[in-house]
């Protein structure tokens, strides 16, 4: 039987400077528990902390989640806000 892949994820962070960070990986809570407590985390948010999951998307495999990534990185400000404001469940 051949091996199952886990599914990748990319996500936002809202750090506590308001910045936004992007990031892949297989495990969200494990990797939002690095950002806030580890060494393991971004350089970037381990001056930022708290961080906060603010969104997250997920993919079939590691090459799509980096493409997506990279996609989601090279948006703008307001377009990374509106991509959080439209994942978040209608109230």
């Amino acid at each position: 039987m051949p091996k199952k892949n886990p599914p990748w994820f990319v996500y936002l962070l809202r750090c506590r400077d308001q910045t936004l960070y992007t990031g892949i990986t297989t495990n969200l809570e494990q990797r939002t528990q690095e950002h806030n407590h580890s060494d393991k985390g971004a350089k970037y948010t381990r001056g930022r902390r708290p961080v906060q999951l603010v969104y997250y998307e997920q993919l079939a495999s590691r090459s799509l989640a980096a493409r997506r990534e990279y996609q989601i990185k090279a948006f703008t400000r307001p377009q990374k806000e509106q991509l959080i404001r439209k994942s978040l469940p209608s109230s």
